[in-house]
């Protein structure tokens, strides 16, 4: 039975890093993007964005760092949803408008 504690945590703690690193190139991708890009696309504004994918990416570094990995709980579940919107949606829209990013 310790073996597969084992397994399981080191597992999440895989999952969590993937995760983490997920969040934080959304929110880098988007601080990289035009401002006037995203309401030409139709999107909310980069500012809101900017804290939609950025608050997330702190909050799941700061659980990876605390060493729990991948807790997914609501609020987890809710910030993966939202900067895969990003991420699937909103960046595609406004890469298509700007061009490749500034960097």
């Amino acid at each position: 039975m310790q073996a597969i504690n084992h397994i399981e945590y080191w597992l999440l703690l895989v999952l969590g890093w993937a995760v983490c690193a997920f969040m934080v190139w959304a929110f880098i991708d988007c601080l990289t993007r035009k401002a006037p890009a995203f309401p030409a696309a139709g999107k909310l504004t980069k500012p809101a964005w900017l804290l939609l994918t950025g608050l997330p990416a702190v909050f799941s570094t700061l659980s990876v760092l605390g060493g729990y990995g991948l807790q997914l709980n609501f609020l987890m579940y809710i910030a993966l949803i939202v900067t895969s919107v990003y991420m699937a949606d909103v960046r595609p829209a406004v890469r298509e408008i700007s061009g490749p990013s500034r960097w």
